[in-house]
């Protein structure tokens, strides 16, 4: 594990380019992700929130239909990389669901992002075999992310967090369990 967490690490450095303390502010008009001295959870007050880059694509359980961050302007958008073939996938997403159950009367809404999944049935069975109930973004290759500049698309999963405003407010590069990330989810719901 400790491996494994040195080897993601070490993929966020590369990406990033090691990126000093005084580069941590995002700026520009839409969000430019880095990643201080390879921090895994990257937290942005409000000053220092960018605007998320349109990020849409089609459902993944539902063919023809498009979905978008922007869908949900006005509430905390929870945007979770996954892929069904990833096994830390596999324990983080009922993580998500419950996260989902207990913020959503907050308006908060978690977004799944599936990639390289080629085959689309996999990942939509996966999502019924486990109960989940928020919407996926079907993305084999990515190509929604490459407007998140900077962003280490290959760190899977990793999860997003925007705020009401559509402006990144954390960037966690790290499975998550609900009780990590439902404080986070509800200090932001509460921001006015």
């Amino acid at each position: 594990m400790k491996r494994l967490l040195a080897l993601a690490v070490g993929a966020v450095l590369l990406v990033t380019g090691c990126a000093a303390d005084k580069d941590a502010k995002p700026g520009g008009d839409t969000f430019n992700f880095v990643s201080p001295k390879g921090k895994l959870d990257n937290f942005y007050d409000g000053g220092d929130r960018q605007p998320i880059p349109k990020l849409s694509g089609e459902d993944l359980m539902n063919p023809g239909k498009q979905l978008s961050v922007a869908d949900y302007a006005g509430k905390v958008v929870v945007i979770n990389l996954w892929g069904q073939w990833c096994a830390p996938c596999r324990h983080e997403s009922p993580e998500m669901e419950k996260t989902y159950q207990q913020t959503k009367a907050a308006g908060v809404q978690v977004l799944g992002l599936d990639v390289q999944d080629r085959d689309r049935s996999a990942p939509q069975d996966f999502m019924r075999d486990r109960g989940l109930t928020y919407p996926s973004i079907y993305d084999p290759p990515g190509r929604s992310l490459v407007q998140l500049t900077g962003y280490p698309r290959n760190i899977i999963p990793s999860t997003i967090v925007v705020d009401k405003k559509q402006r990144v407010a954390a960037v966690l590069l790290r499975e998550l369990l609900a009780s990590d990330l439902v404080p986070i989810v509800q200090r932001i719901a509460a921001e006015r």
